[in-house]
Formats: C-alpha cells, structure tokens, sequence
C-alpha cells in the first residue's frame, strides 16, 4: 500500500486538522474526537448536524458553513463515528431552536446518531431527524436495511440547510429535508477499488475488463458485475433503474455526477454528456448540473449519477446562498 500517510491510526486526525486549518474562517474543530462545527456559530436558528465514516471527502466536514451543515462529525474511515462525538456535536451547535440531524441510512450510523439523540434530548435539546437513503441499486445490504443513503445526501444538507438559514422552524426545515429524500434517486459503478488505510489492501478485485454496477460509497457490491462498457452504456444502465424509479419526466431536475475519489475531469465531463443527452431525449429539463468529487469513497474509480426531481420550493432553496469549502451558490 502506498499513500501520502504518516501513522495509519492518525490519519482521520490529521486530515481533520489540515481541514480546518485550510479553513479557519468557516470551521473549528471541537476537542472531543474529529468533530468540526462552523467558526461563526447559527444563532436563533435551526441548526444542521451530519457525518460517518472518513473516506467520502470532501463529505461531510466540507459541506460545514453558511447555508448547509453547523456540524460534521467523522468516524474512522467507513465506520460511523461513535454516539459520544456526535452528542458533542449537537450539544456545541444547538440552541432553542433545535437540532436537525441528516443521517445516511448505514445500520451503525443511524443508531449511533440516535443514540446521541437520546442523549442531548436527556439535556433539554430538541432533536429531530431525517434518514437519506437514496440509492436505487440495492434495497438491503451488509450496512443497511432498505436502500443506502449516497451522493444525494448533498442535496438534503444543501436544501435543509437553506431552509434553516431562512429562519423556518425545525419542522418546516425537517419536511423540506423529507422531500428532497422523496425525489433524488442515484446509482453508481466502479471499475477500482479502494484501500482502505488500517487494512491496506484493495476492499474488493476486479479483473481489467470488469465493471461492479450499482456499487455503494464503502465499495459494497451492487447488483451485478459485468464486463467493461463505454461511458454511454454505463450511464444508460444507470438512468434505466434512476428513471424507473421516480417518473421524472415533464419535471425539472438537479443533476449531480459524483466522482468516487480518481475518476478524472474528463470521463465525469464526458459521463454528464450522455446524461444530458438523455435526459433530454426523454422529456427532463436539467434545472441545474454539479459535477465534481462530492461525496468519494478514498480513491476508487468510479462515479455516481444523482437526478433530484424540483417544484418552486426546492428550486428556490437550492439557488440559496450557500458558502463552505466544498460547496458555494
């Protein structure tokens, strides 16, 4: 294995640390494990708590600023953090207006975010939660009962966290939240795996002329492997199962095409053509495009395409303000 690492059992530390020095205007890192919180602190407003494991930079710290998330909590690479850093997270963010937690729906993380829940809700704080789930490829797995929560969870922090910028109350920040999970589906596909740090070999193999479709963000299998295709066969392959999904058609809709950590530029560039195209054909308006590295696993070589399905109330939300490290508008 080689990476620009020191010490294996300080890499998660250490990265948070570079994080927040890169960045001293928008983040501060709490004293309690690898939890970062906004250095100018939301008052009298909703605040926004999500993380997991590392390995999905620049998820969830990156998205921590005006407009998105008051706090990110990491774990070690895809593993959940532990109930007692995400307990410090909501307790150094809350006020009377109540917490938001965004959780990706992976077994440990939703009950170790629960599990904080209970806590802070023992000190008076008022908590509420949503559960983003969003991938099409696989309804249970290793990690989940029901579907993955994936590169759409970028949508709900950037939706929810405008609504809470907005001044509205925790319910109406928690239903804006719901329907952004109600409308974005994604699917993705690897063709390299990644390794992960303290095991230090690849998670998984495939052979030079193999493709895994529908592979989740920790590199768990998806729904099958096959041989390699081009750019435009995945992408068809891919928005068969998002479209059959959710009928998006005579819709608007934000288009996200996620790179998984070293799949370059180029390919994400020529991937988002063929949606594009696609989409058109089949009757979608985009509204909006992103395409960039926005919730990775390490270094695989793969990507995601997300399709989040808009009505006034979203557009408006997702034209918001927002300025983070990883994401402005």
């Amino acid at each position: 294995m080689k990476k620009f690492i020191n010490d294996v059992e300080q890499a998660e530390n250490e990265m948070i640390l570079g994080l927040v020095k890169a960045y001293p205007d928008y983040l501060r890192k709490l004293d309690c494990g690898n939890v970062v919180v906004r250095s100018n602190r939301k008052e009298n407003k909703v605040a926004l708590i999500s993380g997991g494991g590392s390995g999905h930079e620049p998820a969830h710290a990156g998205y921590v600023g005006t407009g998105m998330l008051d706090a990110a909590v990491a774990g070690a690479v895809f593993t959940s953090p532990t109930p007692d850093q995400i307990y410090e997270g909501i307790k150094a963010i809350a006020g009377d207006a109540g917490v938001l937690m965004v959780i990706k729906n992976y077994t440990g993380d939703v009950m170790n975010f629960e599990m904080a829940a209970e806590m802070a809700e023992e000190d008076g704080i008022l908590v509420k939660q949503v559960v983003v789930n969003d991938d099409v490829a696989v309804k249970d797995s290793l990690y989940t009962v029901g579907r993955r929560g994936v590169a759409g969870t970028v949508f709900v922090h950037k939706i929810a966290g405008a609504a809470a910028e907005n001044g509205e109350d925790i319910n109406k920040v928690q239903a804006a939240a719901q329907k952004v999970i109600a409308n974005v589906r994604t699917m993705g596909a690897a063709i390299r795996p990644c390794i992960v740090p303290a095991a230090g070999k690849p998670g998984f193999e495939l052979a030079e002329d193999e493709m895994e479709v529908g592979i989740g963000i920790h590199g768990e299998p998806g729904t099958h492997r096959e041989k390699m295709k081009s750019a435009n066969e995945i992408v068809d392959i891919l928005l068969d199962q998002i479209l059959s999904d959710v009928d998006y058609v005579g819709s608007e809709v934000a288009v996200m095409i996620n790179g998984s950590g070293a799949t370059p530029l180029m390919e994400l560039f020529i991937i988002n053509n063929r949606v594009s195209d696609v989409l058109k054909e089949k009757g979608v308006s985009v509204y909006r495009t992103y395409v960039g590295e926005f919730m990775t696993s390490i270094e695989m070589e793969g990507f995601s395409v997300s399709l989040l399905k808009l009505d006034e109330e979203l557009k408006f939300l997702l034209d918001e303000k927002a300025d983070t490290p990883a994401f402005k508008a």
